[in-house]
């Protein structure tokens, strides 16, 4: 389709598309990661950040380009995930901020876009590596800078630009190094091909499916009885049923008591008779009654039948359409109830004083959980390598924290970003995000808090902590690949060190004791094991008397972390 201006319709709709697309590959791209290890990956980010953004202009009626472009970024920025999904959301940040005044976009304004997009993504990034989703981003906006003085048609401006992002990607293992040895591209700028690649299905003029499912673990609306019934069948694992869905309404039981034993063939017969009439049937016999259930239209029919065949007894019958109505209101009421109790409290607490300080860590496990409390930590998102926590998550976190000044230890390197775009948004305290990429980081950097220092002073001695404890990580192979010079096949087990795979074997504690040969030195004076779900203590006990034996100078410490993806996640300081 040849096409010179895009309005705010056919934007959404674009943008739509982009989305739907990279949902529907995230698991292609979750496989294209370097690690091969079982956790929420690359793609699961960028689609979760990029639905958030979709369903938040998929709400929006007949928009104009700036109320567009507001719900686009916004809704972006708030569900941004892991490193991938900040940097995506920053791509769109700038690209809004470009045509934010704009009725329509053409040529000259997609350069523009483009431009704005790619600067405030290497903006959000300290330090920027090339042959990642940015190099893949800034090729295609220069080519678009390239095309754009003589582009007439802006499919084939965009064909030409994805053509070229292809280009790039092919090229990304040949500026990083780890890329090439595991034989992948860049899965963030894969990421961003498939999400382009659906945009332009709309401006050819493809059949694209822009239907937008609920988001889950989300909930209706509270405006009226029937959103508040469905919430409350969602709390109990329900969904909502009309009534106009019970397509038998009367609940039918009896017992026929039979004057003679009835042969199977008759019992064959009457339950055939009751499918005809409903469903949902129980029809039981023995020598002396036939014990029945049935829904049905049209219980007068059922008890005749059972009547050619003896006496009946302890007849009931349920109107299931009042009953469910009934229930509806019954169960509103409830939910009623809690929301105004919940928005009593929030309120309540919105006018209590803050806190001066707070704490909003990130693990997964509830053994790490209850540590993690045990140190100080106010709110612990449940989150981590298996699950990114959004930069909505965050600013959730601290709200519920209400303090005036609130640390935050995101405990993964792919979470900082999301814990630093929350930051920025946050204007109602002081935020201070800690850089703990590992678990074993986070604990430390709560040990080091000096309470009644000022905050300043603890952002430099927690951080500076952080240099003192080295991290380990066991977990599985979910492909074969090769990383840092080692074969690895699926299966395998890996120690992941601070910097890279430290050991991979077949054997669970002897991997994880060449992992720890790695990371131990002759500074080391405490070795902590935290084992995952699965491990049980006595398992646990053995690998901690190998430690012991190996370094008998050395203290052993040993808690239940109860973390998925990892039996081990072991600190050296």
């Amino acid at each position: 389709m040849h096409i010179t201006l895009i309005d705010a319709g056919l934007l959404k709709k674009c943008f739509i598309a982009g989305a739907k697309n990279l949902d529907a590959n995230k698991e292609y791209i979750n496989e294209l990661n370097v690690f091969p290890v079982p956790d929420g990956d690359t793609g699961t980010n960028m689609s979760m950040t990029i639905m958030s953004a979709a369903r938040a202009i998929d709400e929006l009626e007949d928009p104009d380009m700036r109320s567009l472009v507001k719900a686009m970024s916004s809704g972006s920025l708030r569900g941004a995930r892991g490193n991938s999904g900040v940097i995506m959301s920053q791509l769109i940040r700038g690209f809004c901020k470009a045509v934010d005044d704009n009725e329509t976009i053409d040529a000259a304004l997609a350069q523009a876009a483009f431009t704005r997009a790619v600067e405030t993504a290497y903006k959000a990034v300290m330090k920027p590596k090339e042959g990642t989703i940015l190099t893949v981003a800034r090729g295609m906006s220069e080519k678009v800078e390239e095309l754009a003085p003589e582009a007439e048609d802006l499919t084939a401006l965009l064909g030409d630009t994805v053509s070229c992002g292809r280009e790039v990607l092919a090229n990304t293992p040949e500026l990083l190094p780890v890329l090439k040895e595991a034989g992948v591209v860049d899965s963030g700028g894969q990421g961003l091909i498939v999400f382009m690649e659906g945009v332009l299905a709309v401006l050819e003029g493809r059949e694209v499916d822009l239907s937008l499912g609920s988001p889950a673990g989300t909930h209706p609306g509270a405006a009226d009885l029937d959103s508040l019934a469905a919430r409350a069948d969602a709390a109990m694992g329900r969904g909502k049923i009309s009534t106009d869905d019970i397509k038998f309404g009367y609940c039918t039981e009896f017992i026929v008591n039979l004057p003679e034993p009835l042969p199977d063939e008759k019992v064959l017969q009457f339950k055939a008779f009751l499918e005809s009439i409903g469903d949902s049937i129980v029809c039981v016999a023995d020598d002396e009654m036939i014990k029945i259930h049935v829904h049905t239209n049209h219980p007068g029919q059922a008890f005749e039948k059972g009547l050619e065949m003896g006496s009946l007894s302890r007849m009931k019958v349920d109107n299931m359409r009042e009953e469910h109505e009934e229930k509806l209101i019954r169960n509103a009421s409830k939910i009623a109830a809690m929301e105004k109790l919940k928005t009593s409290e929030e309120e309540a607490k919105k006018k209590a004083p803050k806190k001066p300080v707070g704490f909003v860590t990130v693990c997964s496990g509830s053994g790490l959980k209850k540590i993690f409390e045990e140190l100080g930590a106010d709110y612990v998102i449940q989150g981590g390598q298996t699950m990114n926590p959004s930069t909505d998550d965050m600013l959730n976190a601290i709200e519920a924290v209400h303090a005036e000044d609130v640390f935050i230890l995101p405990n993964n390197k792919n979470i900082i970003l999301a814990a630093e775009q929350a930051a920025k948004i946050c204007t109602d305290c002081r935020i201070h995000v800690i850089p703990t990429k590992t678990i074993p980081q986070g604990i430390t950097a709560l040990i080091n808090y000096r309470d009644g220092a000022p905050a300043e002073e603890n952002v430099q001695a927690m951080s500076e902590s952080l240099s003192t404890v080295r991290s380990g990580e066991v977990t599985y192979a979910v492909r074969n690949t090769q990383v840092d010079g080692r074969e690895i096949r699926e299966g395998d087990i890996m120690g992941i060190g601070d910097r890279g795979i430290l050991a991979v074997g077949e054997v669970l504690n002897d991997t994880t004791m060449e992992m720890l040969k790695e990371m131990v030195d002759e500074y080391t004076s405490i070795i902590t094991v935290y084992s995952g779900e699965g491990i049980d203590d006595e398992a646990a006990g053995m690998l901690c008397d190998r430690i012991r034996e190996a370094w008998p100078d050395t203290d052993v410490e040993y808690e239940r972390g109860e973390q998925p993806v990892y039996y081990y996640i072991i600190s050296a300081e």
